[in-house]
């Protein structure tokens, strides 16, 4: 099985920005969908975006379109969310998540076969 670990996460000012990254051990991503979702103490975990396994397809949340750009590198076992234009409204846990033997894309909780432990972004206003 894969194991993810996030990291990047931090304190930035609105306006900001942010790089993310999801390291992968213990299996090549080339054949996992990703994902990335994000949750607050308030609310259930919501998808961020997602990406095909060859980097060609992808989609994002309304709330994130135009400012966070998901991105891969299978040789690296690595992706990548880009987030600029931070809202205090961005503030959550950030996870990476995995659908294992899956080319496409994913957004819904029930598809996910295994999550990192997240990575806290904070947006002060």
């Amino acid at each position: 099985q894969v194991q993810l670990v996030e990291s990047g996460g931090g304190l930035v000012q609105t306006g900001g920005s942010l790089t993310l990254s999801c390291v992968a051990s213990g299996e090549t991503i080339s054949n996992y969908g990703m994902a990335w979702f994000r949750q607050t103490p308030e609310k259930e975990r919501d998808f961020v975006a997602t990406i095909n396994w060859s980097g060609g397809a992808y989609y994002y949340a309304d709330s994130v379109k135009g400012r966070f750009t998901i991105s891969r590198d299978n040789a690296e076992n690595t992706v990548w969310l880009q987030m600029h234009g931070l809202k205090p409204e961005d503030t959550a846990v950030y996870y990476c998540a995995a659908k294992k033997d899956y080319s496409g894309t994913f957004r819904l909780l029930r598809q996910v076969d295994y999550w990192g432990r997240g990575t806290q972004v904070t947006v002060s206003s």
